[in-house]
């Protein structure tokens, strides 16, 4: 029905529009009707026909429609909203209602308000928008920078600025000064300073590192006392490039305990096995870290520490405490009355935390002072005074008191007991067993990796000490070991310790912290970063090699012999002193390479000969093969043999300093220069050890080689040929004063001097044939003492070549060729020429066995 209404009184509407079309006046207010609701609907249709691609959504339909049913043109509508514009009235801000003075005052205020809010919002947004338009543009620069950075890092690593006074050769690069004690180091000069920090990081630790090896070098080489960690910690910090910021272990501390761990610092202990002097080292270490970690908290928190005036270490420990035990209230130390219970007694935490920070001695005051701690006094007496290494009987009773502490329970069944007397305990018994409960039953019982450590640490015992001769502690109970410790920790990735890379030396600081470090070193070679970690590596190598420490340190699980630990780090030092010697800086490639030598051989023991046989035999092998590298480098003679002589006053001296060993040395490298190809290297060597023969032979054969092949038309032969005849001359004239000149040296100088001539011979004809005098050119053949080729003397069937040299030899049938060419280009006169072709004939005949060309025989057919 309602449908029906709607169909009615939309025909009462069409009928009606009929008809004011026909009634309607023409108006001023609106414009005229000039159609009725039917032609509006055919043209819509039609329009709506060519605007399909283009259909307006149907509430705009919708609106058109209403506009045109009442008349208005939706265009001109459109055209006069665009140019429409709202502009508020008094009312409109100050309402009519606001007609007392108080409340106009109020809205005053209200509006000046939130036009104050609405202004600062705009600044707000503005300066926002700026501060991060700036960021953005910082970090497209940083980003920029590198980039390019790392594409310039090969050409930018290691360069200094070297000049020896002994060779006179110079190296340009930044001047870095001498580092070697903390005092000792003079500051650099305010341009020097800004020069080095527009350096790349890695360009600055390896000029700061050079000096240092070089130090380290010449410290081994005289006998004297040299710390090189020390020496690399400093020239760290030198640099001012820790800002690790939120990252636990920086650059320095990693080689603070480089330090501890090679026994430089003076707490270190003398008589223990060289692994147990790196776990102690290792420990150390982390009481050092743990002393300086009180330190920052009673400073950060003076009125908590309330330490007051004192000064010594057990109030240290104890102001520490008043802050880590805050909530049990008045601790025993500080109760005032002796005859009331103290809330907490507090000395196991005393003992635990002295020892933790390496308050030793007050730790064992502690525990004689107190009551409780009577019966653990001697056992963590024995454990100081062995340095960890206790009797089995004392391990026992200390593996026994931990059975008893882990059963003591409260009425509920939860443990009871002190968990700090348990780990003491725990420490000196050194149990396997009992330590492996712990970590299972307490797994949240240290708070950082470096308490979890130094009590691992603590408690590892060194299986081949006497302590243990079986290997076990009393009841074949293995004692703790450091393989277990390294096994342990190996079971997690490294992105577990670094936090998925935000913390990227976490994992080789525990590597180093559990004495792996030959993985430590290798983990840290492989950083590319900008930070220069693989530049650290390399020099941390030096010193761990320098120590001989490295076997002891090859990791749980590694298959790395003594050798392979020491070849491997020896090869890190190599590859970084190679970059020297690309770059061109030989000097410091030497000290590098030296170095490279001095860790396959041991380290410090092998610069004065106490290492084993096998290993002072690798050191010298790959000496000898580095130096012999540097050697047949332009630049390398004179580096290492200096302005004359065989090396004594070059850097070669300063590693061998035999003169028998430095002969046969440059021997070898002379014949190896021979094999490249490297002549001219190779009779400058010879001649600086006075092998004036070897030399003159190497000239010989050169010569030979230039005379054959000037005759096969190169056009460089002849400036090669002059510098080889004068150089030999040279070696002549210089045979004539030098001492100490052998028999058989001088018999064999001789012969080489005759070779020389008979080549000169060879090429005096060459120069005449090549000048068109041919009668000259056969009048000097025929003249040649050496080949019978005169037509005047009789025929000789002996081979008269066994006797000449190969160098003179080879250079036969280019002669021979020459004669022919002149005797095609000369009339024969007299018949001489034809008894010359006719020796040239018998005498090739009488050697058909050697290898001559074939064109020389047909030539010679030909002429026949």
């Amino acid at each position: 029905m309602a449908s029906d209404a709607d169909m009615s009184g939309w025909t009462d509407l069409l009928h009606s529009s009929s008809k004011l079309i026909e009634q309607a006046a023409p108006s001023a207010q609106f414009p005229a009707l000039q159609r009725n609701l039917d032609q509006l609907e055919a043209l819509s249709k039609k329009l709506k026909a060519k605007t399909l691609r283009t259909e307006a959504p149907s509430q705009s339909i919708a609106a058109t429609r209403l506009l045109a049913r009442e008349g208005l043109n939706a265009e001109q509508l459109a055209h006069d909203l665009k140019s429409f514009e709202l502009k508020t009235t008094f009312e409109d801000v100050f309402p009519a209602e606001a007609t007392t003075v108080e409340e106009y005052l109020q809205q005053v205020h209200e509006m000046a308000m939130v036009s104050a809010v609405q202004e600062a919002q705009k600044d707000n947004l503005r300066s926002f928008n700026d501060y991060m338009m700036s960021v953005l543009e910082e970090d497209w620069k940083k980003e920029k920078r590198d980039f390019l950075q790392s594409l310039n890092r090969i050409s930018t690593l290691p360069r200094t600025n070297v000049r020896d006074s002994s060779s006179g050769i110079g190296r340009h690069g930044q001047i870095v000064p001498m580092i070697s004690s903390p005092g000792g180091s003079s500051g650099a000069s305010s341009a020097e300073a800004a020069l080095l920090a527009n350096k790349p990081v890695i360009e600055k630790k390896a000029a700061a590192y050079a000096e240092v090896v070089k130090n380290l070098n010449n410290a081994r080489e005289h006998g004297l006392p040299f710390k090189p960690a020390a020496a690399f910690r400093y020239a760290y910090e030198s640099l001012r490039l820790d800002s690790s910021g939120a990252k636990s272990v920086s650059m320095l501390k990693i080689w603070h305990l480089i330090t501890t761990l090679t026994g430089e610092d003076p707490t270190a202990r003398r008589n223990i096995s060289k692994r147990m002097s790196l776990v102690m080292g290792a420990r150390r270490h982390l009481e050092w870290g743990h002393d300086k970690y009180v330190m920052d908290m009673i400073h950060s928190h003076p009125a908590q520490a309330a330490l007051g005036g004192a000064v010594g270490n057990l109030q240290r420990i104890r102001a520490f405490l008043r802050m880590r035990l805050r909530d049990y209230g008045v601790l025993d130390f500080d109760a005032g009355d002796s005859r009331r219970q103290p809330p907490i007694d507090t000395t196991w935490q005393q003992i635990y935390f002295c020892l933790r920070t390496g308050y030793y001695d007050d730790a064992l005051g502690v525990a004689r002072a107190s009551r409780v701690s009577q019966q653990f006094t001697p056992l963590l007496a024995e454990w100081i005074t062995t340095g960890g290494m206790v009797s089995v009987e004392t391990a026992a009773a200390a593996s026994e008191e931990c059975e008893k502490i882990l059963r003591m329970v409260d009425r509920v069944g939860r443990p009871s007991y002190d968990k700090k007397k348990l780990l003491l305990h725990g420490i000196i018994s050194g149990s396997r067993k009992l330590i492996d409960r712990l970590l299972r039953e307490l797994p949240t019982i240290f708070s950082t990796i470096e308490d979890f450590l130094w009590f691992m640490l603590s408690a590892v015992r060194d299986g081949s000490g006497s302590s243990y001769p079986s290997g076990v502690l009393n009841g074949g109970v293995p004692p703790y070991s450091l393989e277990d410790l390294q096994a342990y920790l190996n079971k997690f990735e490294p992105s577990y310790y670094t936090k998925n890379g935000k913390d990227p030396l976490v994992y080789p600081y525990v590597l180093l912290l559990s004495i792996q470090l030959l993985p430590a070193v290798l983990h840290l070679s492989k950083d590319s970063g900008d930070d220069g970690c693989s530049v650290d590596s390399v020099h941390i190598s030096i010193v761990l090699a320098d120590y001989g420490v490295l076997p002891e340190g090859s990791g749980s699980g590694q298959k790395h012999g003594v050798m392979d630990a020491l070849a491997e780090a020896s090869s890190i030092i190599r590859q970084y002193g190679a970059a020297y010697l690309r770059h061109g800086d030989l000097l410091m490639a030497l000290e590098y390479y030296v170095q490279a030598a001095a860790a396959v051989g041991g380290g410090q023991l092998s610069w004065i000969g106490r290492g084993n046989v096998d290993q002072q035999r690798q050191r010298t092998l790959m000496l000898k093969q580095l130096l012999t590298e540097i050697l047949l480098r332009d630049g390398g003679i004179s580096l290492l043999l200096g302005s004359r002589g065989d090396g004594e006053e070059g850097q070669l001296g300063r590693f061998l300093t035999d003169g028998k060993s430095r002969h046969q040395f440059l021997l070898e490298a002379a014949r190896q220069c021979q094999n490249a190809g490297l002549y001219d290297k190779s009779i400058e060597i010879q001649k600086r050890i006075g092998a004036f023969s070897a030399a003159l032979d190497t000239i010989n054969k050169c010569l030979s080689e230039a005379i054959c092949a000037l005759s096969r038309g190169r056009l460089d032969g002849e400036s090669r040929i002059s510098a080889l005849i004068h150089s030999g001359n040279e070696i002549l004239e210089t045979f004539k004063y030098y001492p100490d000149i052998s028999p058989q040296e001088r018999a064999n100088l001789m012969e080489q001097q005759t070779v020389l001539r008979q080549l000169e011979a060879i090429l005096a004809i060459h120069k005449l044939a090549r000048s068109g005098n041919h009668i000259d050119a056969l009048r000097e053949v025929a003249r040649l003492p050496f080949l019978p080729l005169d037509p005047r003397a009789p025929d000789m069937s002996a081979d008269v070549l066994k006797n000449l040299s190969l160098h003179v030899e080879a250079c036969v049938p280019v002669l021979l060729k020459e004669a022919l060419n002149c005797l095609d280009n000369v009339a024969d006169k007299d018949g001489s020429l034809r008894a010359l072709r006719a020796k040239i004939a018998n005498f090739l005949a009488n050697n058909l066995n050697r290898n001559w060309p074939r064109d020389l025989y047909e030539k010679v057919a030909r002429s026949l």
